[in-house]
């Protein structure tokens, strides 16, 4: 009885006397994992920009100098949004752990209760033991019946002590996660305080660059031969993207005809082993009947098929892209309604040359210059330009994947998502790219902020799509109404 009443009281302590909160988290691992799994994808986005460069004539290009300072906006404006994202998933586990807590001290506490008052009852009842029983000398039925009841109280205290056990452990599991859920907020807000820091740095920079490169600039984006270039330079690049998407189909067809391959052999080894376990047993039948008739039984040669285990495959994912032009003073039509992504996605699972009519604009904002009309002596658009506050949002107008996400000379920062079926959406200029490559979105998703990258002279967005390489009007797709 002492003993067992010690135990329990050690049980009873208070949240078992917290042990050490654990400090290591596992969020920097996760982090660096993830960015070795994007480093394929870059590397392959990095090969396809240095061909295009490689092709350049003009290396003096006054936008060059914004590069590296807009490249770094968009990263450190990408990595506040993605912490923010992140800073608000750990807060909703911090609640769900606090309540968690809760519900198991509400627990804790009621089975201590119960074990006290069960250990109460039996001090109260005098604590008699089973050798006591059967040393009475009562009537053999009652000591039996005695003696099962004890047993059932005893078996009881032990449920009741295992579970409180467990509950404990439990308390105690969750307050580390607790621990190591608000070290992970504490990093977050380093590194946002870190990112905030560098992003104020950037525009910084960048804003005393554009004020250096003013009169520059201003007179490279009449030059036709620059925007020709710049024509040059995206078409080239989404050519070889497309090149890129085909070759990885190639090499996810190529591995579903190894599984597939691996999958009927298999099946052949699996019915080879069948074949032959049919064949034993008749052997083991003509044997059984040789025995009978005093016939010496023919020799054992059983054969174990070996299971053949298909190879895992993994799925590559392909790259994305950006674009970025000027605009005239005076707009021709205006854009009130963006992809919506808080309803059903009229795209998802849908080819894309069905939704003609279906697709929103992906900013809101005045439609500056429209397909097909005249850039000064230049040539003409192939997409559209609309004009929109810098940090405004921009949506994907359908579904698919990110192909290429990156800074691009005459574009600034430009995203491309890949639709299927050689259809893309470009969107450039932005001041901030808030998707990566091999990403998935849906219609309504924010993948970009809108700014003035690459040289441009109004904040916006510039928008194409493209199939097969080839730009059409995308007022042809959409609706601004």
């Amino acid at each position: 009885m002492a003993l067992l009443l010690a135990t329990a009281l050690g049980l009873a302590l208070p949240a078992a006397t917290n042990a050490a909160p654990a400090k290591i988290t596992e969020r920097s691992k996760q982090k660096q994992a993830a960015e070795a799994q994007r480093a394929d994808l870059r590397q392959k986005l990095d090969n396809l920009k240095r061909d295009i460069s490689q092709t350049e004539t003009q290396k003096d290009d006054a936008s060059d100098a914004l590069a590296d300072s807009e490249e770094a906006v968009s990263k450190a404006t990408r990595s506040l949004r993605d912490l923010g994202a992140e800073q608000n998933q750990t807060e909703a586990k911090l609640a769900k752990l606090a309540k968690q807590h809760d519900e198991l001290s509400k627990t804790v506490t009621k089975q201590q209760t119960q074990l006290a008052n069960l250990l109460r009852q039996q001090y109260v009842a005098g604590n008699e033991d089973r050798i006591k029983l059967l040393l009475s000398g009562d009537n053999p039925n009652r000591i039996n019946r005695d003696l099962q009841y004890m047993g059932y109280v005893s078996q009881a205290q032990a449920k009741l002590l295992e579970s409180l056990r467990a509950n404990l452990a439990a308390v105690e599991a969750n307050q580390t996660e607790a621990q190591n859920a608000k070290d992970d907020l504490d990093e977050i807000a380093q590194e946002q305080r870190d990112q905030k820091k560098l992003l104020d740095q950037e525009k910084a920079k960048r804003a005393a660059l554009l004020s250096q490169l003013s009169s520059k600039l201003s007179s490279q984006r009449k030059e036709v031969g620059n925007i020709e270039r710049d024509d040059q330079r995206l078409s080239g690049l989404v050519d070889k993207l497309a090149q890129l998407i085909e070759a990885q189909k190639q090499a996810e067809a190529a591995a579903r005809e190894k599984l597939r391959q691996q999958q009927l052999a298999q099946a052949k080894a699996k019915a080879e082993a069948q074949a032959q376990a049919a064949r034993e047993r008749q052997r083991l039948l003509e044997q059984q009947r040789a025995a009978r008739a005093n016939k010496p039984p023919a020799g054992d040669t059983t054969v174990k098929p070996k299971p053949v285990n298909p190879d895992a495959i993994d799925d590559d994912q392909p790259p994305a892209v950006a674009v970025t032009p000027p605009a005239p003073a005076t707009p021709v039509a205006r854009n009130e309604l963006t992809p919506e992504a808080d309803v059903k996605d009229v795209s998802y699972g849908k080819p894309f040359e069905s939704l003609r009519g279906q697709l929103r604009l992906p900013v809101r904002g005045d439609v500056m210059a429209r397909f097909g009309s005249k850039r000064g002596d230049g040539p003409s658009w192939k997409g559209l330009f609309i004009r929109t506050p810098e940090g405004a949002e921009v949506k994907a107008v359908a579904a698919g994947r990110v192909v290429f996400a990156d800074w691009l000379r005459g574009f600034g920062n430009l995203i491309i998502v890949d639709h299927g079926n050689q259809y893309m959406t470009i969107y450039g200029n932005n001041q901030a790219l808030l998707k990566r490559p091999g990403d998935t979105v849906k219609a309504g998703d924010v993948i970009a902020n809108a700014g003035n990258s690459g040289g441009n002279e109004q904040s916006g967005l510039y928008f194409e799509i493209r199939h097969q390489g080839r730009a059409f009007d995308p007022l042809g797709w959409v609706t601004t109404r």
